[in-house]
């Protein structure tokens, strides 16, 4: 039986309807539930699947969601998520679990630049997956070992979007923030752009940036909390600026599909 997370699920009461209102109580009848079950054993509440994944739709505003595999890890719960409206595409963790995507997916983004040769070489004697699977770079080498796998003479174009770094360059404090990308800048970026474009048989879709200062740093564990916070309101508005100087660089080299 297929997961559906689209139907109204039934509840008894209101009460029962959020059950992780009342955070003791609900791990303790998740536990109690597969207590009899010889570990390890995983567990999903799709009641709280189906909340999260249309409390995200709400406060999105109407920007599409791609869904991480890399923190989605059941095919079904992907299938489903990806069903509702609101959500588009993926990002996936490598690129052979997005060639096996593409199967039934048409939007897959690798999330981080790839050395693997043979997922390469299968991508590039695959039409219908080079159409729907996105490769990630942050440096021009990286284009260099796909031809080496692949020349551009044998091979469909292939869908490239630049992984350009989130982090902050704070005046004082110095960088913070993970050093994820080797292009930082509006000016570090448009080369490479400007590179990928030049390429024969390479095409500029995209651009992701993640910044994990603020997306993966806590700001309510007590101590310290007022500083992340502060850090976190500073990067934010550095961040809205360069990337939007980015955003504006990009699209006088080539149309993105996605941000």
């Amino acid at each position: 039986m297929s997961l559906d997370l689209l139907t109204p699920r039934a509840t008894a009461s209101p009460t029962a309807a959020q059950p992780w209102t009342d955070a003791a109580a609900y791990w303790q009848a998740r536990s109690a539930a597969i207590a009899a079950v010889s570990g390890p054993v995983a567990t999903i509440d799709v009641d709280a699947l189906q909340y999260n994944a249309l409390d995200l739709v709400v406060r999105s505003s109407g920007v599409p969601i791609r869904v991480a595999s890399k923190s989605i890890r059941v095919r079904d719960v992907l299938d489903a998520t990806l069903a509702l409206p609101g959500y588009r595409g993926i990002l996936a963790f490598t690129l052979p679990e997005a060639l096996w995507l593409a199967d039934d997916h048409d939007d897959i983004v690798v999330g981080y630049p790839t050395a693997d040769r043979d997922a390469l070489a299968r991508l590039a004697s695959d039409d219908v997956a080079a159409a729907r699977v996105t490769l990630m770079v942050d440096d021009l080498a990286q284009l260099d070992l796909i031809d080496a796998v692949a020349p551009p003479s044998s091979r469909p174009e292939l869908r490239i979007a630049i992984d350009a770094d989130a982090s902050w360059r704070a005046p004082v404090l110095g960088h913070i923030g993970v050093r994820r990308s080797p292009v930082h800048d509006a000016a570090e970026v448009t080369r490479l752009a400007r590179g990928i474009a030049a390429r024969r048989g390479f095409r500029l879709v995209g651009l992701m940036m993640y910044e994990a200062q603020i997306a993966g740093q806590p700001d309510a564990t007590g101590s310290g909390d007022a500083v992340i916070r502060w850090m976190q309101r500073r990067s934010g508005s550095e961040l809205v600026d360069r990337r939007g100087a980015i955003v504006a660089a990009l699209g006088r080299i080539a149309p993105l599909e996605f941000v």
